[in-house]
């Protein structure tokens, strides 16, 4: 029977338990099983770096909400991202990124995998002949792709993207943590693989870190599940629990940051302090129309410049109350991040760095009243 998302949220992978009927599967803490002689494994667990009933519930719910036949459920994300880099790739391959990527995506690319032999290069992914010209030469073997990208918002076409790496022989990874698989479906629109930092939107309440890795593609799966077991970057039974437990109210969530979002970001736009605001969901913002088409709605972050330049920014950043200051997003909880010294201090200097007169906004699902107050009364401050 073919179900919509919230139904696939709350059910896929979370059978009542066969023993006691718990609606709520339990949580498997063990490191180990017992097997019944010596290789006689029962359903296949053996040890929990290899595989654990929680994380294998959660693998099974993240497939299903992505559109995928494969998830893989890591430590964090951007120890997916590795592994999943390290398991397809190889020295002298090349990478094509986004020229305003997470920075610590750039960081494990450009510093970390870069030593090993994985050369890239960064480019402006709305630009098609620079991503082209990026992507010539016959050793790009992957494209990586953040719409809405982190933190200038840049709304990317994914499917033309996909065609253009495809046509280079090269896979295209997309990073849907902003969008969240709820409004934005990178598989279905050609990605070959989809990565999250499940931190943010999907795990949602700021309690548990872990990364996830999605795809089709049955010898590429293998891949990554060997890597997955042989490296051991594995999501820990609770934050596999909690991450389950906090997807399942993904899509109400994320309707309640869309809106709050969209509020924010049009009050912004009429304060005399603010020189401009970052939202695909303003229709003036140049890929409104390209995220109308390829996301159900324009999601939860919003980032904006200051006319007073670096001092103006830190001090809003530092004057909220119910905004916290602090590193991350996704959850419940409004956060305020100034990206230059914060999230993005590890590409300052470079061609990626973040303007330093901008601020991030993780826009929760508090009351919209007391978010705009709180806004007010720290532009006031200026």
């Amino acid at each position: 029977m073919s179900t919509g998302f919230n139904t696939r949220a709350i059910h896929a992978g979370q059978s009542p338990d066969p023993t006691t009927g718990a609606v709520i599967p339990a949580l498997y803490q063990s490191t180990t099983y017992a097997q019944d002689g010596i290789g006689g494994l029962r359903n296949g667990y053996e040890y929990g770096r290899g595989t654990n009933p929680t994380r294998d519930a959660l693998q099974e719910q993240l497939a299903a909400l992505e559109g995928g036949r494969h998830a893989f459920s890591f430590s964090s994300g951007l120890a997916a991202e590795d592994s999943l880099i390290r398991a397809l790739l190889v020295p002298g391959d090349h990478i094509v990124l986004g020229n305003d990527a997470y920075g610590g995506t750039y960081r494990l690319i450009n510093r970390v995998l870069s030593p090993w032999g994985i050369t890239n290069a960064a480019v402006d992914m709305s630009d098609s002949a620079a991503l082209q010209a990026a992507i010539a030469g016959g050793n790009t073997k992957m494209v990586w792709l953040e719409t809405p990208s982190n933190p200038m918002m840049k709304i990317s076409d994914i499917a033309a993207i996909a065609e253009a790496a495809h046509s280079a022989g090269a896979l295209l990874v997309v990073d849907n943590t902003f969008a969240s698989p709820y409004l934005q479906q990178p598989l279905a629109l050609g990605a070959d693989i989809v990565v999250h930092s499940t931190t943010k939107y999907i795990g949602g309440h700021s309690d548990a870190v872990g990364g996830a890795v999605i795809l089709n593609d049955d010898a590429a799966a293998e891949k990554l599940g060997f890597i997955q077991f042989a490296v051991g970057a594995v999501s820990a039974p609770m934050e596999a629990w909690l991450t389950t437990r906090g997807l399942k109210t993904l899509g109400v969530r994320m309707d309640r940051h869309s809106a709050n979002a969209m509020a924010v970001a049009t009050w912004l736009l009429d304060q005399p302090a603010v020189e401009s605001v970052l939202y695909p969901g303003l229709k003036d913002h140049p890929g409104h129309d390209l995220a109308k088409a390829q996301m159900k709605d324009f999601g939860g972050m919003v980032s904006v410049s200051f006319k007073g330049g670096e001092a103006a920014a830190r001090k809003v950043a530092e004057s909220t109350k119910v905004f916290t200051l602090a590193e991350s997003l996704g959850g419940v909880e409004s956060l305020m991040n100034y990206p230059a010294e914060m999230t993005h201090a590890s590409v300052k200097g470079t061609e990626l760095a973040v303007p330093e007169n901008l601020l991030r906004l993780s826009v929760g699902i508090e009351d919209l009243e007391d978010l705009i107050a709180d806004l007010e009364q720290a532009l006031g401050q200026l």
